[in-house]
């Protein structure tokens, strides 16, 4: 026991446990801006055990989310859930929207029932509503975000109606080639609307001159498409061409800014959602160049709009990389963008900004010895809630006060006392009063994880195994939705947590036949992530296994 302790006081295996406690900031208009979408709100005592025990070991990182791209002077609220919630948004069960997906053709009686709902619930045709679901086929998204992703895609659709509308400068070879590529549309042939459009941003270049405005648009409308194919990368090239057309300071500066933000937006969304460290850093050099188009003493909130998006991308990047550079821009950034979009001019922008820069300080606080920034965290995410209210935005305030939660439990585990961790127990039981199991099951089953690391920490602080009891708890109903199956890295950690406060349960009851039952799951824990490949993870069980073999040896010689 002492020489694990002496592991625990290492501060390499610090930082590990510390990293390997919450999630990623899933940054991203995410699942709260899928959710306002379609359902908007309406206005209106020291540890006395003789030794100490090893910490739980948490393996995402508590679910912290970060808002998403803005466009224009409006704020968007902040992301959902990291690991992409499951929402029955749309009335089809996830499982049959899978099969959806995965058939194609040849569809069942009942699968021809589903579309017809989806064309209801979606207000779509049926060749789009096929094209759509072949679309998600082709990008492999993962079940969970099956339905999410199909409500982005119809949106888009819905926006492609207009796309191909001739105009009055048109000639008629011009318009012809538009209503064919209109009827592709809303036939659902995305690729064949693209040609067509193709063809018409050929012949509208030849006469650029002329038809500057409408190439710039031919080039934006192509890269709408793409968004909708969810070819981020691509669309940011259509819409940095469609930018290119105008010369800096023309007569149409203010389109050039306009498609160069959305060049921006699209980069972003490729290195958020795809791991693309490339295209942050060109979001990053974008965003920072806007923000020199956008001054502040000509358009003050345009430009604290574009302060935030810049600080999103800088916090995504530097979660990623081992320094803190990025981290202390993106909190510059956001104090910059809390000079104009202030509580009294716009209370929620305010809000979604304070929470962007506590999520910024929490993970610089979470890289340093001291604990000034992650007070600061604190501090920013309460100045949060004075505005997002559970009334008004419900799921908003539940995540807001996950990233409480988080910060609250990463104070408490550097203090001896329990007050810290004990807040942090009201709070991730306030989020789990909106982040339901029915709502979004993938977040509700984070929140319980973190949850049950906090009472985890909480119980070995304590005689007895009353917290210890309640921690195995949280874990069992994080694991109702955090399956083998559907979430294997996300199971092993939520099981292997378990697993070790079972561990610690067992020792201080002396009970040998629960040391074994849990030193068996703790292993079986291991083994996921070695087969998963995560190193991290995979040596601090190395680590802890010696530790787990020794409790269980030691009850067996009673």
């Amino acid at each position: 026991m002492n020489s694990f302790w002496r592991f625990l006081r290492d501060k390499r295996n610090q930082q590990v446990l510390g990293w390997l406690g919450g999630g990623l900031v899933v940054v991203a208009t995410g699942l709260w801006a899928v959710f306002v979408y379609l359902f908007p709100a309406e206005k209106s005592s020291e540890a006395k055990s003789p030794e100490p025990t090893p910490p739980s070991i948490q393996a995402d990182r508590g679910g912290v989310a970060i808002g998403g791209n803005v466009t224009g002077a409006t704020i968007t609220s902040i992301g959902g859930s990291v690991t992409g919630s499951n929402i029955n948004i749309i009335g089809v069960p996830p499982e049959q929207l899978a099969a959806l997906v995965r058939q194609g053709a040849d569809l069942s009686e009942t699968q021809k029932k589903l579309i017809a709902k989806l064309e209801g619930e979606l207000d779509l045709n049926q060749r789009q509503i096929r094209a759509a679901l072949s679309i998600l086929g082709e990008n492999d998204i993962p079940p969970e975000r099956l339905a999410a992703k199909l409500v982005e895609v119809a949106g888009r659709f819905k926006a492609l109606q207009e796309t191909a509308a001739a105009q009055p400068s048109d000639d008629p070879k011009i318009a012809a080639l538009k209503a064919d590529a209109q009827k592709a549309i809303d036939a659902g042939e995305l690729a064949k609307a693209d040609a067509l459009l193709a063809d018409v941003e050929m012949e509208q270049r030849r006469a650029l001159d002329r038809l500057a405005v409408n190439v710039a648009e031919t080039s934006a409308r192509r890269g709408e498409i793409a968004l909708t194919r969810l070819r981020y990368a691509e669309a940011a090239t259509h819409f940095a061409n469609a930018a290119a057309v105008f010369p800096p300071n023309s007569a149409h500066e203010d389109k050039r800014i306009n498609y160069l933000e959305r060049e921006a937006s699209a980069l972003y969304q490729q290195g958020n959602e795809l791991g693309d460290n490339g295209a942050l850093l060109s979001a990053i050099k974008r965003r920072k160049r806007l923000v020199e188009l956008l001054p502040r003493g000509r358009v003050p909130l345009d430009w604290a709009t574009t302060q935030n998006n810049l600080g999103l991308a800088l916090v995504t990047l530097g979660e990623r990389e081992s320094g803190t550079v990025k981290l202390e821009e993106a909190v510059v950034v956001f104090h910059e963008a809390l000079k104009e979009h202030t509580r009294e001019r716009a209370p929620l922008d305010w809000a979604t900004i304070q929470n962007n820069l506590g999520t910024a300080l929490l993970r610089l606080g979470e890289r340093e010895s001291r604990t000034a920034k992650l007070e600061e965290a604190v501090v920013a995410f309460r100045e949060a809630l004075k505005e997002v209210i559970r009334e008004g935005a419900p799921l908003q305030w539940a995540m807001i006060q996950n990233n409480l939660g988080l910060t609250l439990q990463r104070l408490g585990g550097r203090e001896s006392g329990a007050a810290k961790l004990e807040e942090a127990v009201v709070a991730y039981r306030e989020a789990l009063k909106e982040r339901t199991r029915e709502r979004v099951p993938l977040d509700w089953a984070m929140t319980q994880h973190s949850l049950g690391v906090a009472l985890s920490q909480l119980g070995e602080r304590e005689d007895g195994t009353a917290k210890l009891e309640e921690a195995v708890a949280a874990y069992r109903e994080a694991l109702k939705e955090r399956t083998r199956e559907r979430v294997p890295l996300q199971w092993a950690t939520s099981f292997g947590n378990q697993g070790i406060t079972l561990l610690l349960i067992a020792e201080r009851r002396g009970d040998g036949g629960m040391a074994e039952t849990a030193f068996s799951q703790v292993n079986t824990a291991y083994d996921t992530m070695r087969d998963g490949g995560h190193v991290p993870f995979v040596t601090l069980y190395e680590r802890l296994l010696p530790w787990a073999r020794a409790i269980v040896a030691r009850l067996r010689g009673r």
